[in-house]
Formats: structure tokens, sequence, C-alpha cells
């Protein structure tokens, strides 16, 4: 087996702090429960951040060095995230580091940033069932997991959902009250790659959910650095003699 993967989950992790009925769910905080999953497959390393870690989020330029793959779950506090912090990210991502974002951090600085649009959506919170369809079965993404499974209490996120026109639509969901949304979508900027899941509610267990747990850690998997190099705008010298240009 080669190395691990170096994954690093961010989490706001506001809710879990103030929130009695959000800490009995998840008492070490969601990023816990999600490094649990990654940790059961046996290919990742995983290292915890989150908004209040120290002064640069836990996403210091040496955490960001040795992470493959950062995952991102905000919510009430995106305007708290410093702009410095989300520059280091963005040139990260375009230089190779994978990036994951994850339910209400659709409307995180990173992920608007690294889009270009608002990232807006519907949503409403009354316990409805969730259905994912597994659209693009073939994709990394989707390995291992069926036809389709089900969140038995989630959040309705509905379409029209602000972003570009993804790379791939690898899940669809259905909701009870009537909606449906592109719940698993990828991008690429730079030499990085983003997957955005939907699914992840704070108030229910969906982290634990072993479908959902599959989707992450393949989506980790596929998301991992091809190439990490610098980006830049270098003037270069030709290969071959120009023997067509004017005098001076």
């Amino acid at each position: 087996m080669g190395a691990k993967i170096r994954v690093t989950v961010w989490n706001e992790f506001r809710h879990e702090v103030k929130n009695e009925k959000i800490r009995a769910i998840y008492p070490n905080g969601m990023h816990t429960a999600i490094g649990e999953g990654l940790l059961e497959d046996g290919s990742f390393e995983v290292n915890y951040a989150w908004l209040d870690k120290d002064a640069e989020h836990g996403l210091g330029e040496e955490v960001l060095a040795n992470t493959d793959v950062l995952m991102w779950w905000g919510h009430t506090a995106h305007g708290e995230v410093k702009d410095e912090i989300v520059d280091r990210v963005q040139k990260c991502v375009q230089e190779g580091m994978g990036l994951i974002v994850l339910h209400s951090g659709h409307f995180s600085k990173i992920f608007r940033r690294m889009l270009g649009t608002t990232c807006s959506l519907k949503w409403r919170e009354v316990n409805e069932k969730e259905r994912i369809w597994t659209i693009e079965p073939a994709h990394p993404i989707a390995a291992g997991l069926p036809e389709h499974f089900e969140l038995p209490h989630t959040e309705m996120y509905g379409e029209r959902f602000d972003i570009p026109a993804p790379k791939e639509v690898v899940f669809i969901t259905w909701y009870e009250g009537g909606e449906v949304f592109r719940s698993g979508v990828t991008f690429e900027r730079g030499y990085g790659r983003i997957f955005y899941f939907a699914p992840g509610h704070e108030t229910f267990p969906i982290y634990y959910d072993r479908n959902i747990r599959r989707v992450l850690c393949n989506a980790a998997k596929w998301a991992a650095p091809r190439i990490v190099r610098s980006i830049g705008c270098p003037c270069v010298q030709p290969l071959e003699e120009i023997k067509s240009k004017l005098e001076e």
C-alpha cells in the first residue's frame, strides 16, 4: 500500500459547542465524525482544524503544505473566515490540492471564490426524507454505492442552485416534498479537483451513515493531487529558432 492521503477536515465547530441537541449527536464535533469515517477506510491520515482553533483557523501554511485534500463544513460564520486564509486555500487548490465542500459550505467564501457565482439555492427544514440517486455509477466517487440510497430525515436543498455547469454530476437528490437537487457535483480549478456534496445537516446523524461515509472516502481519493505545481505567467524563450521575425 502506498502513502496515505493526508486529509484536513475543517469544521466551523460552532453548532456543537452552543447547541445541546447537536452536541448530543456530534459530541466531539462533526469534523471528528467525518474523520472517523475516513480512518475506517485505512487510506487516510486525518488532521482536524476549525474556525477558532487559532488565529489562522487551523489552516496555517505548514498545515496546508501537508494537506492533500481539504474537507470544508461551514454554516453560520462564513463571514468570520479571514480573506487571507481564503486566498491561501485558493492558491493551494489551484496548485493541486483537492477541496471537498459539504452541505452549507455552499455559501462559504472559498466555494464561492472558486466557482465565481452566488451559490444560492432554495431550502426548507421540515425533517423530510431524502433519496440520493447515483446517476454516474462508473465515476470513482460512486464506487461501491447502490443505485440509490435514503436518509430518513434531512434538510431540503432545492434548485435553482446557482453554480457554473459542473464538470460532472454524480448524484441527484429527490426530496419527499417534491424538489430535486444536484447534490454531488465536481469541478476543476487549475490543477485541483473540487467536489460539492449536499447531505450533512447538523441536526441529523448523517455523517454516521455508511453510504455517506463511502461517498466521502471515494471523493477524498478522487480529489487527491495528481500533480502539485505552482501556477505562474512566465515569459519564455522559444524552443526553436524564429526566422520570420521582423528586424528591429
